[in-house]
């Protein structure tokens, strides 16, 4: 029986598959963002009656032009029978869509995740035939996220700490995290990523604390905490956007914006660093 920890840590890629490009760079493999995705059919199953299907099947397309199968699979324990119905699901997704599949696997302990990131070799010792080689997130490399603000910035991979850490000691303090993270979004996809979290935790001790940090009337989405994460994070990504176009911010400048909690002027100054000449061309006709 598949269990609710199982659904929810493929689905997340589903809610953002732009997660998966994030976190494999932050491990130093440079997945490109995608800038289109398709969800593809999962199930592999051919005229023979034998079933099959993954748990998770993406087209990512790339803004080189290039795109790749996220095949995505979620694994509780360790399965002697699963490296080769993953081979096959590699094998024949490659033959039936004729572009590069890359195989994930996600995991919840150590133990597994050691187990899922060996190399598979298929073939006799002498001449292996087929090497398949996944990439596994587990707690062994998804970040562990407790400063609320780091979480407001990447909900997606913040929920992903949270279910994958949900075993840790270091779990109450992710969902805590992420609790106030969901304040700085808007309600129906902070409810959707609140039931991933719930599910992903399953019968985890930290499941009772994120259903008593969720128990709080979710109306508090227009707080002061919710209102100073998200001016942070604007303000973050304007000072993001001069640097990477080579404009220096004096010391008043970077005040300036960093200490500005309205939105709006932030929203108009985040659309401003995109073109202006100096920095200080942001305050123009912003009428303070």
């Amino acid at each position: 029986m598949v269990s609710s920890s199982h659904e929810a840590m493929h689905h997340i890629f589903r809610e953002d598959p732009g997660v998966f490009a994030r976190t494999f760079r932050r491990l130093d493999l440079p997945f490109p963002d995608p800038v289109a995705v398709s969800l593809l059919p999962t199930d592999l199953t051919e005229i023979q009656p034998t079933e099959r299907r993954v748990d998770t099947l993406l087209r990512i397309d790339t803004a080189s032009g290039e795109s790749h199968l996220l095949i995505i699979e979620a694994q509780g324990k360790p399965n002697p029978l699963k490296p080769s119905s993953w081979a096959y699901y590699v094998a024949h997704l490659r033959e039936k869509y004729g572009i590069p599949p890359v195989l994930l696997v996600t995991c919840q302990d150590r133990n597994t995740a050691k187990w899922a990131e060996k190399p598979i070799v298929i073939g006799p010792a002498f001449w292996p035939t087929l090497t398949l080689r996944p990439l596994v997130l587990g707690p062994h490399n998804v970040p562990v996220i407790t400063d609320p603000s780091a979480a407001a910035r990447d909900i997606p991979l913040a929920t992903l700490s949270a279910i994958t850490h949900g075993r840790d000691p270091d779990a109450p303090a992710i969902l805590k995290a992420l609790a106030v993270a969901l304040k700085t979004i808007d309600e129906e996809t902070a409810r959707i990523f609140a039931e991933l979290t719930e599910l992903g935790l399953g019968k985890a001790l930290a499941a009772e604390t994120w259903r008593q940090l969720m128990a709080v009337d979710l109306s508090f989405f227009r707080s002061e905490t919710s209102q100073r994460l998200r001016a942070e994070s604007r303000a973050e990504d304007i000072l993001l956007i001069l640097d990477a176009r080579g404009i220096g911010v004096s010391e008043a400048t970077r005040e300036r914006i960093t200490n500005c909690m309205d939105l709006e002027t932030l929203r108009t100054w985040v659309t401003r660093a995109a073109t202006a000449a100096t920095a200080e061309d942001l305050f123009v006709e912003t009428g303070d």
